[in-house]
């Protein structure tokens, strides 16, 4: 195959825990008898709550095909490759085992809201032997239980340089780096419509520190769909499996199932951290959409787009930008199967 498979997860294969009906006969399609697939396969979700291993075995068990840890792209994922920060003490935000997250990562002094809190009281900043680890990074993972607990200590990590002990400081600014994965504004589960997600967490966040300091909360990366960052690294493992089962045919075509393309993010945000993965670039990505999800295929765009920060329309992050090209889909289906059965027809492709 010169093409591979960009799978998102809800909305197109679940609706929270319930498996969409098209997902099992999609999947049917893209295994052989032996259950190797026919085709690399990434599935890329903006969850963050759970390790890789726990998601391919939940997905294997969903789709009744077996599914690796290497094929699943958590919206953390690329966290790896943020080598410079591993060692540093590092704030992390957001549900399930943080500590295990961060630590399979790569980090090696990850310290969650909860300890921050209990430690609080107790924190003594005048005598360095008994002063703990002070955060030097604040990693968001993914949207918390506690708003208001991660919202208030996050805050005061930031105002104090990393000492929430100390009286606020407004003069230090820019503040220490904030790393965030997964932007999605609403996701969709059960419920007839869509709910809170991370981004939604993010937005309340930076309009507090903004309201509170005058100026904009900077983020050192953005990750997760539609991160440019995020699909170069779901190319780097779609290329992996490509080299691992020995195919010799480049991958020329990347299809996002569910999934829009990359957006552009603003020139402030530092893009040093893209270079690792500069030599990965397929000749191109499409997006083929389905009407399982959040998607609606009858939202208008609007024209003017540098008004489109404040058009409803835009659900994207404050730091994209919007391009009503990137908007509009290569392709709309009712559902993944119908999806897979397109991408086989267009690269004339039989299994």
């Amino acid at each position: 195959p010169s093409f591979g498979f960009l799978f998102d997860i809800d909305g197109v294969l679940v609706r929270g825990k319930t498996p969409i009906p098209a997902a099992k006969t999609a999947f049917q399609k893209l295994v052989n008898s032996q259950g190797q697939f026919l085709v690399p396969v990434v599935f890329v979700t903006n969850a963050g709550n759970c390790l890789r291993q726990e998601k391919a075995d939940q997905l294997s068990h969903l789709l009744g095909v077996p599914i690796s840890q290497d094929q699943v792209m958590m919206s953390h994922s690329p966290l790896r490759m943020f080598k410079r920060y591993h060692e540093k003490c590092v704030l992390v935000s957001g549900q399930g085992p943080l500590l295990d997250i961060a630590q399979d990562l790569g980090f090696s002094q990850p310290v969650t809201i909860e300890t921050l809190r209990e430690k609080y009281p107790l924190l003594d900043v005048v005598d360095h032997d008994r002063r703990p680890n002070v955060p030097v990074t604040v990693v968001l993972f993914g949207e918390p239980v506690r708003w208001e607990t991660n919202l208030q200590l996050i805050i005061d990590v930031l105002l104090t340089s990393g000492y929430p002990g100390n009286p606020y400081h407004h003069g230090s600014y820019p503040h220490i780096p904030v790393l965030a994965c997964n932007m999605d504004l609403m996701w969709v589960a059960e419920a007839q419509s869509p709910r809170f997600g991370h981004g939604t967490f993010m937005v309340c966040l930076e309009n507090i520190y903004k309201k509170i300091t005058g100026k904009d909360l900077k983020y050192e990366a953005l990750m997760g769909k539609p991160s440019k960052l995020t699909y170069q690294y779901a190319e780097y493992l779609i290329r992996a499996q490509a080299a691992e089962r020995q195919w010799k045919q480049p991958i020329q075509t990347l299809y996002a199932i569910g999934g829009s393309a990359a957006l552009s993010q603003d020139d402030e945000i530092d893009n040093s951290w893209e270079n690792e993965l500069a030599s990965a670039a397929a000749a191109r990505c499409r997006s083929v959409l389905v009407c399982t999800g959040v998607y609606n295929p009858h939202t208008e765009v609007p024209l003017d787009t540098r008004e489109s920060r404040t058009e409803t329309v835009f659900h994207g992050h404050r730091d994209f930008r919007f391009d009503p090209g990137l908007v509009e889909p290569d392709h709309i289906v009712p559902d993944v199967d119908a999806a897979v059965d397109l991408v086989f027809q267009l690269e004339n492709f039989t299994p």
